[in-house]
């Protein structure tokens, strides 16, 4: 899969399959598009390309709301790459310039010249060009030389299947229900770095995770997880938040691996969160969040012989 940075290149000079948006959380309904969008690429014999835009478009229209993503770039686009359906990622970087560009313009210039299109598989809400005049039923009356697809609203559990339920469900602590949505287990990933050991000295030592991105949401709280670690997979006890027993100064992601005694340090984790145990709270000391993190433990074990 190839990723291309801008509007520069040459790989698309007989022409593509394409589709438009920003695929956060590559979750279970963008699957079901990126199989149609592969479906119709053999059909054409064409490439398969994604259209995407990075910033995401909201931070450069809305600079002051708080954005949370389900993946980093890095991640989304390995995600992707991992599904075998997509030739190529277009980025395209979002400005306040490029967001005057007209939806017909967006069309003409990007995917008729650019990209040569001859078909174009959108989402049933996906919205495009300035003042997001650009969707779905924009092509309804319009002939132009590309074929244009739907993909409708999926649903599971009466869940509307998007990033945005997903996020929702995940800031709520139902981290049963995102995970179904997205069709994988919500994960973090990082590296490991020093922290201040207190977790060792009440026995529970934990690998401090050093998050890639501010704006990834961090759903707070003790989570039950499974870890992966040099390729290799273990059970763990995950805690997002401020620790405010010990400082309660800023966010830190912290997993307690059960079973693992090796240094990590500098070494890159990933921890998918399974289930939601408890609140982050405030202990009167270190030997009552020490007992908490014991009951915690309990929890966890019991959990993995009964459910997982």
């Amino acid at each position: 899969m190839k990723i291309y940075k801008g509007l520069d290149f040459d790989f698309f000079s007989n022409g593509c399959v394409a589709t438009i948006g920003i695929f956060d959380g590559v979750h279970s309904a963008h699957l079901i598009l990126l199989k149609k969008l592969r479906l119709n690429s053999a059909k054409y014999n064409l490439p398969s390309v994604i259209i995407t835009f990075w910033p995401h478009p909201r931070s450069i229209l809305q600079p002051n709301i708080e954005l949370q993503f389900l993946t980093t770039p890095s991640e989304k686009y390995s995600l992707i790459e991992k599904t075998g359906l997509v030739d190529a990622i277009i980025e395209i970087p979002f400005s306040l310039e490029f967001s005057e560009i007209s939806a017909q313009k967006f069309i003409e210039n990007i995917l008729l010249d650019k990209l040569k299109i001859k078909a174009l598989i959108l989402g049933y809400d996906h919205h495009f060009g300035k003042n997001r005049e650009g969707n779905i039923r924009f092509f309804d009356f319009k002939n132009y030389s590309f074929e244009v697809l739907e993909i409708e609203k999926q649903t599971l559990n009466n869940n509307t299947i998007n990033s945005s339920n997903i996020r929702k469900l995940l800031n709520d602590g139902d981290i049963e229900n995102a995970n179904l949505l997205l069709g994988r287990s919500f994960s973090i990933k990082g590296i490991v770095e020093e922290g201040k050991k207190i977790g060792r000295t009440l026995g529970f030592p934990t690998a401090n995770i050093k998050t890639s991105l501010i704006e990834k949401i961090y759903p707070k709280g003790v989570f039950l997880v499974h870890v992966f670690v040099r390729n290799s997979k273990y059970n763990g006890l995950l805690n997002i938040g401020i620790r405010p027993t010990i400082d309660g100064l800023k966010l830190t992601v912290e997993v307690h691996i059960l079973d693992f005694n090796l240094s990590i340090y500098d070494e890159e984790i990933e921890v998918y969160l399974i289930q939601k145990i408890r609140e982050e709270q405030k202990f009167d000391s270190l030997g009552s969040l020490k007992n908490q993190i014991i009951e915690d433990k309990k929890l966890a074990l019991l959990l993995l012989e009964t459910n997982y």
